[in-house]
């Protein structure tokens, strides 16, 4: 009797073979669906969020506003961004990712391009107060969706090309913002930033409705998905979950009384620091660089992003491929810091000066995917999963109310940056040896 290929010894090796082919071929199609509508997102928010950084350059001097009045501007989104954050999250579990995105970025649109009405430094408090209540939750929503779909060992590269977005919100940002503030300054009596916010702003609602039609839920209830490949994805989460994350069996309420809770936002607490350290004064510093025009310092701003964007995706794929998370992390929060803390000493000449910004924009940039890969392994499938991530995000989002006010202040004081960054490059390596501290390990139940 001939014998077939499945009854060959290395029959179990070619089935698993096939297997993994199926699943990577899933996965693909997945990724094709979802990230690039994500990225798109994404761009969109962060630039609706960071462009106050680049109308500065305009607006200070149009209504008088002093570095102090920005900073605090600036950060005050994310005191209205910390109080709505949890409930939003909470809500996004029981309402789906397609109800909550039109919510959040049809009104973050519309504020963002009502930004263009700022009159007074009060108008500038409540306008970008607004934009943090009407955005809190698209972030951590976005993360706890992407655990619905990937398991643990696919989560790092996913999150890194989901992050880029805030990496490439400055490479098209950057160029886009100082072009429509050079090009369009003036045009039927409104300044070129004023033009920018609305023209920034108004996408994002177009984008809230077409999530609600274009994305599912969960991928049980994809169309696009054959009962095969559905099959597929619940088998790799449901293997997943076995692993019993740190969280296991937790509800939201134990995990937030949880050290490691506070310790994992403490850490992100840093990160964010050094990220909107970059996201508002990158301008500002290549203006201190020795550039004057506004579209020229928009496309200057574009290399430091360009290169964190492929950091990003090479140092995360590593780590996926690899499965270690922390010294990958607490290698990136050093090279940021100790390029951050060299920012002052290169003022004199531009190239130098965009090498070292280009080198702390990819290591603080990268430590966002890094982070929640590490996050979502302790709460990835778990039913405090959502809650948590959003709990997490908040409090280490008061990083961005911190980060921009205190340089603002240090400016205003000083007249120069250096010491403010000096103090986050000291907060990034308190966040790299916190890290340090992670392990995955599930507490038991009692």
């Amino acid at each position: 009797m001939t014998t077939t290929v499945l009854e060959m010894p290395f029959a179990p090796g070619l089935r698993q073979g096939v297997q993994e082919q199926r699943v990577d071929a899933t996965y693909r199609r997945i990724t094709w669906r979802l990230m690039p509508f994500l990225f798109i997102c994404y761009v969109a928010a962060y630039l609706d969020r960071i462009n106050v950084g680049f109308a500065q350059l305009q607006m200070k001097d149009a209504l008088g506003f002093s570095d102090a009045v920005y900073g605090l501007g600036a950060g005050i989104f994310f005191a209205g961004y910390f109080l709505f954050e949890v409930p939003s999250n909470l809500i996004l579990e029981k309402i789906g990712a397609r109800k909550t995105l039109v919510r959040i970025m049809v009104l973050w649109g519309l504020t963002s391009a009502a930004m263009m009405f700022i009159t007074s430094p009060m108008v500038f408090y409540v306008l970008r107060f607004l934009l943090g209540v009407f955005e809190a939750g698209f972030f951590p929503g976005m993360i706890f969706y992407l655990t619905c779909w990937y398991p643990a060992n696919r989560r790092a590269r996913v999150m890194a090309l989901f992050l880029t977005a805030v990496a490439m919100a400055g490479v098209v940002g950057g160029p886009l913002s100082g072009w429509l503030m050079r090009t369009l300054d003036g045009f039927n009596g409104l300044g070129g930033w004023q033009w920018m916010f609305l023209i920034e702003g108004l996408p994002s609602c177009l984008l809230g409705v077409i999530a609600y039609f274009y994305l599912d839920d969960r991928p049980e209830q994809a169309k696009w998905l054959s009962a095969e490949e559905k099959a597929v994805v619940v088998g790799e989460l449901q293997r997943d979950h076995a692993d019993r994350p740190f969280f296991h069996g937790h509800s939201f309420g134990d995990a937030v009384k949880s050290p490691r809770v506070y310790a994992m936002a403490l850490t992100w607490f840093t990160f964010i620091c050094g990220v909107y350290a970059i996201s508002f004064w990158l301008p500002t510093l290549i203006k201190g660089a020795g550039v004057t025009d506004v579209l020229s310092i928009g496309l200057y701003s574009a290399i430091p992003y360009g290169v964190a964007v492929l950091t990003m995706i090479l140092v995360c794929r590593h780590s996926d491929r690899s499965g270690e998370r922390r010294r990958h992390t607490v290698a990136c929060a050093l090279f940021g810091a100790a390029a951050l803390a060299t920012i002052s000493q290169t003022a004199g000449s531009l190239p130098l000066s965009l090498l070292v910004m280009s080198i702390a924009t990819a290591g603080i940039f990268t430590l966002q995917p890094l982070f929640w890969a590490i996050a979502t392994d302790f709460l990835g499938g778990t039913k405090a999963a959502a809650g948590t991530i959003a709990f997490i995000n908040s409090l280490g989002l008061i990083g961005g109310f911190a980060s921009p006010t205190m340089l603002g202040w240090v400016k205003s004081t000083t007249g120069s940056l250096s010491n403010g960054l000096y103090l986050i490059a000291a907060l990034l390596t308190i966040g790299a040896l916190i890290t340090l501290r992670f392990r995955k390990q599930a507490p038991a139940r009692r």
